[in-house]
């Protein structure tokens, strides 16, 4: 029998939110792509809401331990390559970034997708600030970079990008720092 915890259903409704928008969450298809009965949902979620607020903590959780991470790389450069490998080598987390920003019609959902974008543009404005680049000259270049990692996360969902993350970093990379 599998033993699943509450972020084991968090990370698969993030899963499914990522194939098919908030409305993929749900506790049957969520049950089968863990391959358990809906039996094991009830043990840790009264109610689908109930999942899709663990889903969306467990996300906010998860981008603040990377930034955590992120934060230990005394190199700006480095520190900002690093975030950029991560977050084009992770097609799911660019999709449920998509998925939030375009589908947020409940205020709480779309609360947390403000809160996580914003902490997840400050960092990177930081970071390229750091770099010698003036905060108004990075404030710039991050939105324009991260409305970019949005928008292959789109065209991914369309199956339009085929690209090679090691090349699509190195652009990125150049398109921040000015180089």
């Amino acid at each position: 029998m599998v033993k699943l915890n509450a972020d084991d259903w968090a990370r698969a409704a993030l899963a499914a939110l990522a194939e098919g928008g908030l409305a993929a969450v749900a506790v049957e298809p969520v049950a089968v792509r863990l391959g358990v009965s809906k039996g094991s949902f009830y043990w840790h979620f009264a109610n689908r809401r109930a999942l899709v607020e663990a889903a969306l903590a467990f996300w906010e959780r998860e981008t603040e331990q990377i930034i955590q991470n992120l934060e230990k790389i005394p190199d700006p450069r480095e520190r900002l390559r690093t975030l950029l490998e991560l977050a084009f080598a992770d097609a799911m987390e660019a999709a449920v970034s998509f998925r939030l920003i375009s589908e947020a019609d409940d205020p709480s959902v779309a609360e947390v997708a403000r809160r996580v974008n914003e902490r997840r543009l400050a960092f990177m404005t930081a970071t390229v600030a750091e770099t010698g680049i003036g905060d108004e000259a990075a404030e710039r270049r991050v939105l324009a970079g991260y409305a970019s990692y949005l928008g292959v996360a789109a065209l991914r969902r369309l199956g339009i990008m085929h690209e090679d993350t090691a090349a699509l970093v190195n652009l990125a990379l150049a398109e921040l720092l000015g180089e």
